[in-house]
């Protein structure tokens, strides 16, 4: 399964007490980060919402705001005078100590926080509010599940079709370089001989067979090929998995473009290293892939 870290969301449901709306939104992000932004009122089920996000999200940087709508018969407020009077009585004073004249006016403070509360609205949040945000968030959350899958099945799709033209690259790779190690191995023995005569004035055909075997176990990308073709059959085998695991897709990549890395460094054929980084480019094109991945 391939499930996007991107999407967005929004559920509102009206009530008696006024209107409830909930966006959820997520990007990439190398681990699960939530960020809550909830009216005053709602304050408190803040660890509840987290946990909620927590148990229904996989990775990825996600951002909830809340906000309530009341209606106009909840709307009603008073002016708390204990807020207000401390609000007035410390600006005064500070007012006096740095030698202002005129003390701050009443209507100035009233936009402070605390100064306006809603007694009737408060109340309601302890009754009702708190199953609503919870049923609309439920809610929010599996609509935005469904939009990650989406596009998830659409991030397959494309990471498929590169995985195919990396598996074919690595088979037409391998077909050349079994065409052309015998004279690549010809073409190394007559520079081994060649660099031997030029060092000792001739050149002893066991020495140079002894320096062939050592070179070939460092030039023969046999292996590479194996694992690579392994790596191929891992990756798909994660993507049609039951879960979407992003994070084991990308150090899967980081092995497989190791492989590749090491063909490129032990072959000295121009072709062939051409044909190197034609895989390293489609693996590069899966990587930003892989990024999006839940």
């Amino acid at each position: 399964m391939i499930r996007s870290m991107t999407g967005f969301t929004r559920e509102s449901r009206a009530f008696e007490w006024g209107t409830l709306t909930v966006e959820i939104g997520s990007v990439n992000s190398r681990y699960q980060e939530i960020s809550l932004r909830l009216p005053r009122e709602l304050a408190s089920f803040e660890p509840s919402v987290s946990a909620l996000l927590r148990k229904g999200l996989g990775r990825g940087k996600i951002r909830l705001t809340g906000e309530i709508l009341w209606a106009p018969r909840y709307r009603a407020v008073v002016i708390d005078r204990n807020v207000l009077g401390e609000y007035h009585t410390q600006l005064r004073e500070l007012a006096e100590e740095l030698g202002e004249k005129n003390p701050p006016e009443l209507q100035t403070l009233l936009t402070l926080p605390g100064v306006f509360d809603s007694p009737s609205a408060l109340s309601l949040v302890e009754r009702e509010a708190g199953d609503a945000l919870e049923e609309i968030l439920q809610s929010a959350i599996a609509s935005l599940k469904a939009m990650r899958q989406q596009e998830g099945d659409h991030l397959a799709g494309v990471m498929k079709g590169y995985l195919e033209a990396f598996s074919r690259g690595v088979e037409d790779l391998e077909i050349y370089w079994n065409s052309r190690k015998d004279a690549l191995l010809e073409e190394t023995r007559a520079r081994i001989s060649a660099l031997l005569e030029g060092v000792t004035g001739e050149a002893d055909p066991g020495r140079i067979m002894q320096e062939i075997v050592l070179l070939g176990d460092k030039w023969d990308i046999s292996e590479e090929f194996d694992r690579s073709k392994s790596h191929v059959l891992q990756f798909r085998s994660i993507m049609d998995g039951k879960a979407s695991e992003g994070r084991k897709l990308d150090f899967l990549l980081q092995e497989m473009n190791r492989e590749v890395n090491t063909m490129g460094s032990k072959i000295t054929d121009a072709d062939l290293r051409w044909k190197v980084v034609d895989l390293k480019t489609l693996l590069e094109k899966i990587r930003e892939q892989v990024q999006n991945v839940e």
